[in-house]
């Protein structure tokens, strides 16, 4: 117990490492199973002031490919503002020159000098859109990356109050930014990052506020766009005092917003849904009303195919990158967040150590079906815990991390509970020497307290088989070479026996008795034991054309089948005793096998037996009254394989039927029989009974 104690405990340090150290495999895990959770039940989209204006294919194919001259871009800015809108965010990066301006297509053209003044005096592209920009509510944006290019600091139009510790140390940092131009950096009223940080997996599941480049804390353009918005000047960004754990909330004017410790929103997605979505053409050609999007928040993104910027969300669907910056703005309007708080990784902990300790010991002292019971309940409490967190609250629990942990510990403690008490059980074994079915040993190693003797009554089926022949064959062949064939035999028998959970009566000689529904009791004995008898008979009869065919007179096996009351249980003496049944339904199993060889018939099965089967494909033999018996039995035989040498069933019970009618009528038809089936061995018989003059089904053997 004790070192089973501390190998329990040492499961619990392990899984506390894990669930600390949080390796790859688990984070991919845990936000399979937050995605299933947005699958289940994806945010409901109500409309909020967040529109995006969008370069997809439609547009591009109406007003030429992209990039579009600036102008034109100029032109989309000058009438968002006469609309009015709130901010322009653009999940664009504008860092090259125009190379559709005039002075850029003056390098590309061969000019008269007249036609090169002229196009020298039209006004830039580039300043055109500048002007665009400065008349307000306009923010560019700009990308960070690790692989050093590009190494200039983004313009700042903004302050960061922090309160608390610094945030940089939690932000994802960076090395370097490619930026809009510096004209339009210095002109628009804001600057963001477009920049993303997906999981290992390629999945955007959380959205930065903030990031670092160096020692430069920078917005996003979600932050920039709510700044913007609200006409704000700076950031709040308030960090853990106590725990010093990461950022805890970021105010942006009016709101103030819950955050990951990284300064990140867990993006909780909707469904896709047409009306987030302005076509950029409808904006030139003026089919937007401007009421549409008066106060809004409007981001210029693209879905177009061709410009590749489309990104998988948590739902498993790929999606345009802008529509990422939209759904957070939504849920920042609609205060609907979606948040792993930071108590969460306590009570995960908590569980861990408290439900693992508990589960340990309890499985170390009782055992495994109990503590599986505990296990169970646990897993699905935390399972239906975190989902109910997620439904009503919007929190992210993980219980996947805890129950992997709990279930290894389960396992630990199972294993070991298990080899502790193998000893216990040694001197139970030793007494199962005697015994030969494996479900008996089983029965007895549950049960100790049933090795005593005595018995009791119970209904069972039983199976008698014997071989033809067996002592002659003695006679002709080497008798190791008998043996050993014999020995494939009955291995082969006994197996077939234990595939349908018979229990071994016994072995006399090449005879084998199977018994069902004991020890264990079998509530469709009838059924198994006439299903065993079937696959007995099949395998006998192919390794005895087997080795007939090699010129071994191997015999054939006959099969008797009988179901009824029995007394069952330990019978001998306090040397020995025997595990058995007894009874005269033992005894009529075992005159059922024998009765085979007066009727020519390889298997015969009981009425009894039959009453059980449910599905049983059998013809009549006969009432019959067995040596020594004053009651008669109906006996079928089971029709094993349509052989061409055996009349039909129909055909057969036809015949049979006129036993009890008119002895002629019956002689015509047995007699037709015979004649197209004359190694048939129960038409055989019936007209040998009838030529005889014996009528009716009753069948009296005077022999055994």
């Amino acid at each position: 117990m004790q070192l089973g104690l501390l190998a329990v405990i040492g499961a619990i340090l392990a899984g506390g490492f894990v669930y600390l150290t949080e390796p790859l495999p688990l984070q991919v895990l845990r936000n399979s199973l937050f995605d299933q959770y947005q699958r289940w039940q994806p945010r409901q989209y109500k409309p909020q002031p967040v529109k995006i204006i969008d370069v997809d294919d439609a547009s591009l194919a109406r007003m030429g490919q992209w990039p579009w001259p600036r102008t034109r871009i100029a032109e989309l800015i000058e009438r968002l503002q006469r609309a009015q809108v709130a901010a322009i965010g653009f999940d664009v990066i504008f860092a090259e020159l125009d190379r559709t301006a005039p002075k850029a297509m003056l390098n590309l053209w061969n000019l008269p000098p007249a036609a090169r003044n002229t196009i020298n005096s039209l006004p830039d592209h580039d300043a055109v859109m500048a002007e665009a920009l400065g008349k307000g509510r306009a923010i560019v944006g700009f990308s960070l990356d690790q692989d050093g290019a590009g190494s200039k600091l983004p313009s700042r139009s903004f302050s960061v109050v922090t309160l608390g510790e610094s945030p940089l140390p939690f932000l994802h940092g960076f090395s370097s930014a490619v930026t809009s131009l510096p004209d339009f950096e210095m002109k628009a009223s804001g600057n963001g990052a477009l920049t993303f940080v997906p999981d290992a997996d390629g999945v955007v599941r959380r959205v930065p506020l903030f990031l670092k480049l160096h020692d430069q804390v920078l917005p996003t353009l979600v932050s920039e766009v709510l700044r913007v918005a609200q006409g704000a000047s700076n950031y709040i960004i308030k960090t853990s005092q106590v725990e010093k754990t990461g950022i805890e909330t970021v105010g942006i004017g009016k709101l103030k917003i819950p955050t990951t410790p990284k300064g990140e929103l867990w993006v909780h997605y909707t469904p896709a849904v047409a009306d987030r979505y302005i076509p950029a053409w409808k904006i030139f050609s003026g089919e937007v009303p401007a009421e549409s999007v008066k106060g809004s928040i409007v981001l210029v993104g693209t879905s177009a195919q061709g410009l590749m910027d489309l990104r998988l969300n948590a739902r498993g669907e790929v999606m345009p990158g802008v529509e990422a910056h939209a759904q957070v703005l939504e849920q920042i309007l609609g205060a609907t967040y979606l948040e792993r708080p930071i108590w969460a990784g306590s009570i995960e902990a908590l569980v861990i150590v408290v439900g693992g300790l508990l589960l340990g010991i309890l499985t170390l002292v009782t055992g495994a079906i109990a503590s599986a019971g505990l296990a169970a309940l646990m897993v699905v409490g935390m399972s239906v815990g975190a989902w109910f967190a997620f439904s009503r609250h919007g929190l992210l629990l993980d219980p996947l991390t805890p129950s992997l942990c709990l279930i290894a510990i389960f396992i630990l403690a199972s294993v070991i509970h298990h080899l502790s008490t193998e000893q216990k059980q040694r001197w139970i074994k030793q007494a199962f020497a005697r015994y030969v079915s494996p479900n008996l040993v089983s029965y007895l190693v549950q049960h100790p307290d049933d090795l005593e003797l005595g018995g009791h009554r119970r209904q069972c089926s039983f199976i008698f088989t014997d071989l033809a022949g067996f002592t002659s064959l003695m006679e002709k062949i080497d008798p190791a070479e008998a043996v050993a064939m014999l020995n494939a035999y009955l291995d082969e028998m006994i197996a077939i026996a234990f595939r349908h959970q018979g229990t071994l009566d016994r072995i006399v000689g090449d005879a084998v008795a199977i018994m069902f529904s004991a020890p264990v009791t079998q509530a469709d004995h009838q059924q198994r034991a006439y299903d065993c008898a079937l696959d007995m008979h099949a395998f006998a009869s192919k390794y005895a054309a087997e080795l007939n065919a090699k010129g071994i007179p191997f015999g054939q096996t006959r099969i008797g089948i009988h179901s009824g009351e029995v007394i069952v249980g330990n019978f001998g003496g306090s040397t020995i005793f025997d595990y058995r049944a007894l009874g005269d339904t033992v005894n009529t199993a075992s005159r059922l096998e024998s009765v085979n060889k007066h009727l020519g018939t390889k298997v015969c099965i009981s009425e009894a037996t039959l009453a059980g089967c449910s599905q049983a494909d059998v013809r009549p033999v006969g009432r019959l009254v067995l040596k020594g018996k004053t009651q008669p039995l109906m006996v079928y035989q089971p029709c094993m394989t349509a052989l061409s040498s055996q009349a039909p069933v129909a055909e057969y019970v036809q015949a049979y039927s006129m036993l009890q009618g008119n002895a002629e009528d019956a002689l015509f038809a047995f007699e037709v029989l015979a004649t197209n089936y004359p190694e048939d061995p129960l038409v055989r018989l019936h007209l040998d009974r009838l030529k005889a003059g014996q009528a009716g089904e009753l069948i009296v053997m005077a022999e055994k």
